[in-house]
């Protein structure tokens, strides 16, 4: 079974990134899933998932047991992700893993890529590359929160041709979206699980704990994480979504207070005003910094 590289002892992940098993050859139209795991959590990172199969594969497809992947076992889920692997003439399936950092840096930027936008442009940059990969789609399910009608009739703008469902609980009204839910549980789940901590320092005085329970703030054992792995200075390790309230909260209360010297672009320009008298033509860093010019190296 080939599954997507999860962080290992020499791969923080820090960057997203998107895995594609082999190209199905059976001949289409094809049908495919789209669905999310760790929407929630203030740890890890969010994987979107696909699965995709000919629409003639569909009545087997029914068969092979996929199902919401929040209600299977982690070794059911396994063995699911190995059976969406194991005919691939029919079978297809990827993964876009969105990083913790990606994931609040994109939140806390002017103007924000809030959490419903990144988990869109996840989802059309999936479908967009499975085109390029010369399936043809004719049918696409997607599960998704609130109000989709508005979400479907703008997929169906952007690939004409192609009948969008997008509803809520999709991956238990639908195996091809279950199986996608399978993909993108089983490689986040493999994200955490092997998360490596680039924050480590060569001599190993400092070591992160690895027991962060589900991850979901309400939970007693990642809040205990938290606690626990809160550095006053540095604050948290790139595993924590750090533009999520419970964190922002934690370092009001426990980290050193920040005090920034400059709040303002007046304050800026004033640094950079040109000096007056035997200072003049000069900015006011370069005199603090005694920089001058010279003429020869």
């Amino acid at each position: 079974m080939s599954v997507p590289s999860a962080p290992g002892p020499s791969v923080p992940l820090t960057e997203s990134y998107t895995y594609h098993s082999p190209t199905p050859t059976a001949e289409g139209p094809y049908i495919l899933g789209v669905d999310e795991a760790g929407r929630g959590p203030v740890l890890g990172p969010l994987v979107y998932g696909v699965a995709y199969c000919p629409i003639a594969y569909k009545e087997k497809l029914e068969g092979l047991g996929f199902a919401d992947s929040k209600t299977l076992t982690a070794d059911t889920r396994s063995s699911l992700l190995e059976t969406l692997s194991s005919d691939p003439p029919n079978l297809g399936w990827s993964v876009r893993v969105i990083s913790p950092q990606a994931i609040s840096s994109g939140m806390i930027k002017r103007p924000p890529t809030n959490l419903n936008q990144q988990s869109q442009d996840a989802t059309i940059l999936l479908i967009r590359e499975i085109l390029d990969r010369g399936i043809e789609l004719t049918e696409v399910y997607v599960d998704a929160l609130g109000t989709t009608t508005t979400y479907e009739k703008y997929l169906s703008r952007l690939f004409p041709g192609i009948a969008f469902t997008v509803t809520t609980k999709a991956d238990s009204k639908f195996k091809i979206v279950g199986a996608a839910s399978v993909a993108a549980k089983v490689t986040r789940d493999a994200c955490i699980e092997g998360w490596y901590f680039e924050e480590t320092p060569e001599d190993g005085t400092l070591e992160w704990s690895t027991e962060f329970g589900s991850g979901y703030p309400s939970d007693p054992n990642t809040k205990a994480w938290l606690k626990g792995n809160l550095e006053p200075t540095f604050g948290f390790p790139k595993v924590v979504r750090f533009s999520w309230t419970t964190v922002k909260v934690l370092l009001e209360k426990n980290a050193h207070p920040v005090n920034w010297t400059d709040e303002g672009q007046a304050s800026l320009i004033k640094a950079f005003e040109n000096a007056k008298g035997l200072d003049k033509d000069r900015c006011t860093v370069t005199k603090d910094l005694q920089i001058s010019s010279i003429n020869t190296l």
